[in-house]
């Protein structure tokens, strides 16, 4: 088995047991929609369907990117990609760079035998993408018959990485690049340590289609290296120190929200039920991702279970918008809400250059 196919079977299995986590939260506990005891709404009104990327999608969620490069992945791939065309929401492919390094990989990526019409993202590190020439990127993204591609940003996890990338220079550059000349929607996305607002005004003047602040709270992949370090490495110290690095999702999302970018908002990172994902949408978000809980249901309970998983964080929003009077769950960034705890403190002291002495 190659190094890659190894790191990438080594990422499955330690995702799925949960060994993985921040020790940290998200903070969306921290926001508290103000109950309507009296929202004259009929829950079945309720409209999910949201616009994301030129489509229309059946709600506000998303299967982010997870997984690709070994033979159960490519399962996986199939069976996540058969329930996101079934509930009309996006599947995210997980890092594509196997199949370049492997072409024999190609297969665990392709979906489209099971989900033809499934609204599939492509997904290459913006390292690899610095490294591509934009025909040979439109290439992959074809085999795979992918509908966007997300451009996923992960310093902190190649630090902790052995044999990891360590050059990040040219990245804006790049995504500049790519939005001149590929015909395909953008996404980009963390994996887990959160965009901070500044960086996420640089990237929406790229003209990308959405950002996806993928916060702290949920899957730590630098926790995720830090476990198949060797312990007696500089990778493995720089991942026991760093495990909880990163901007927690509420912060992220609401920072962004706060810059009225152009490019549609993404919160993943975290999210573990529908209420979570009320509060990411009410804090600015219009699309919410989710991974590692879709992936566990799958593993313990086959695709019925992955399926109620995203029909039970469907329903939750469903009712958080009854509970609160909001018709759509759009409307629920105008909710009532209050801001408590340690994300009441991140809000109030907004991210910014120490003042020269």
């Amino acid at each position: 088995m190659s190094d890659i196919t190894t790191r990438k079977a080594d990422h499955l299995a330690i995702t799925a047991s949960g060994a993985g986590a921040f020790t940290r939260s998200a903070l969306l506990e921290h926001v508290h929609l103000i109950h309507n005891a009296l929202p004259e709404l009929d829950a079945a009104s309720i409209n999910l369907a949201t616009s994301f990327l030129g489509r229309t999608i059946a709600a506000p969620l998303m299967i982010t990117g997870m997984t690709g490069g070994t033979e159960e992945a490519g399962g996986i791939n199939k069976q996540l990609a058969a329930i996101a065309q079934q509930m009309q929401i996006p599947f995210g492919l997980g890092s594509m760079r196997a199949m370049v390094v492997r072409p024999e990989t190609a297969a665990t990526y392709q979906v489209r035998d099971v989900a033809p019409k499934a609204f599939v993202l492509g997904n290459f590190g913006i390292v690899q993408l610095a490294q591509m020439q934009t025909p040979q990127i439109k290439q992959a993204l074809d085999l795979v018959g992918a509908d966007a591609l997300c451009i996923h940003l992960n310093p902190a996890q190649e630090l902790a990485q052995p044999n990891g990338d360590r050059d990040f220079r040219g990245g804006l550059d790049t995504i500049k690049r790519l939005r001149q000349e590929l015909s395909l929607p953008l996404l980009v996305k963390e994996t887990g340590c959160g965009i901070a607002p500044d960086l996420a005004a640089a990237l929406d003047a790229t003209g990308v289609d959405a950002i996806d602040v993928s916060g702290a709270g949920g899957t730590s992949w630098i926790a995720v290296e830090a476990q198949r370090s060797n312990p007696e490495t500089q990778e493995h110290s720089v991942g026991q120190d760093f495990w909880d690095w990163g901007i927690p999702t509420a912060a992220a999302v609401a920072w962004a929200s706060q810059k009225n970018l152009k490019a549609r908002l993404v919160a993943s990172g975290g999210i573990r039920t529908g209420l979570d994902a009320a509060r990411a949408l009410a804090l600015g978000a219009h699309v919410v991702g989710v991974a590692q809980p879709v992936l566990r249901a799958l593993k313990e309970g086959g695709p019925p279970a992955a399926l109620a998983r995203l029909e039970g964080l469907k329903a939750g929003i469903v009712a958080a918008c009854v509970l609160t009077a909001s018709k759509t769950p759009s409307a629920l960034y105008q909710a009532p809400r209050v801001i408590s705890g340690e994300l009441a403190q991140w809000l109030a002291q907004p991210p910014s250059p120490p003042k020269t002495p």
